[in-house]
């Protein structure tokens, strides 16, 4: 056993160890020491490599909403198909239409329905809030030729998500029929909680987490930090997925409590062997596949009948 299989042999899931073994080949663990361009280069190498093949039936076509460049995914033989408007992860510095677009496929053809993927612009260079502006132009856009939206993401998508939720329920328009939020970062207390138990875990740290945020430099806006929100009454139902061994965890529970609260159905699916990213780990984890199927059903349900799937027992 080598040092990296020493690294991760305490984890109990062996897709998982196997999947961050690889990544450790393609994506550096101090990246963020890097220029933005090697990053950049670092983590298109690491998607490609565990992209999987779009599956049967489902075409993409590259295409601009409200001035933003977008890839808009279709399943033949559907019709008037409810659309998931799908914003990376990358900790708003890396990633676009190419990092995501083999989930965007599967969740098109799992969910039977249309997904947007949104290549909003990236931090530093356009801190917060271009990436925010960008996705809301883009939900504005598609919101005049489609009635039934849901918003959703993974990481730093998840955030952009849940903000576009608040926006859109601020301005009492578009009505959105829920948001899919996978390991959001939503701007939690990084003094404690997750971000204190899970401060080094692997594949995200809480250092990780402090750079991103400082990167994109939002702080202060509910719109760059969702919690920030007093009041949350009047949101879209919410499903959550949060990843034990994640920093980011403890934000989906302070998200979904607060909506409760206000009176908005959320759910939280919490992945006890899990890690953040997990998604490509899919084909190599049966835990990290039946995430991302439980993500397809909640977005067929909300989608297709405005309401979440009955949580698992």
């Amino acid at each position: 056993m080598d040092a990296t299989e020493q690294k991760y042999a305490w984890l109990e899931d062996p897709g998982i160890r196997d999947f961050l073994i690889a990544g450790e080949c393609f994506y550096p663990p101090d990246a963020a020491r890097f220029t933005m361009a090697e990053q950049r280069a670092f983590y298109d190498r690491y998607c490609a490599h565990f992209r999987q093949p779009r599956p049967p039936g489902v075409t993409a076509e590259d295409r601009r909403y409200g001035g933003v460049a977008c890839r808009h995914y279709r399943l033949d033989g559907t019709t008037d198909a409810p659309l998931l408007l799908y914003l990376h992860g990358g900790g708003f510095v890396v990633g676009g239409l190419d990092s995501h677009d083999d989930i965007c496929a599967e969740l098109c053809a799992a969910a039977r329905i249309d997904v947007v993927a949104v290549d909003y612009r990236l931090a530093p260079e356009h801190p917060f809030p271009a990436a925010f502006d960008d996705c809301w132009a883009a939900l504005k856009a598609l919101a005049r030729a489609h009635a039934e939206i849901i918003v959703g993401g993974d990481s730093a998508g998840g955030n952009l998500a849940a903000a576009l939720a608040l926006k859109a329920r601020d301005e009492q328009a578009p009505r959105l029929k829920g948001q899919v939020l996978i390991y959001p970062g939503l701007g939690g207390d990084m003094s404690k909680g997750s971000y204190v138990s899970q401060a080094n875990a692997p594949g995200l740290s809480t250092a990780d987490v402090r750079y991103y945020r400082d990167t994109y430099r939002g702080g202060g806006s509910k719109f760059a930090e969702p919690l920030r929100e007093t009041d949350y009454r009047g949101l879209a139902p919410a499903f959550l997925v949060a990843a034990a061994l994640d920093p980011l965890h403890d934000d989906c529970f302070d998200y979904a409590a607060a909506l409760r609260a206000a009176g908005v159905h959320a759910d939280v699916r919490e992945e006890p062997l899990l890690v953040h990213a997990f998604l490509r780990a899919r084909s190599m984890s049966a835990p990290a596949r039946a995430g991302f199927e439980a993500i397809a059903l909640a977005c067929a349900s909300l989608a297709h009948r405005g309401r979440l799937p009955p949580e698992r027992t």
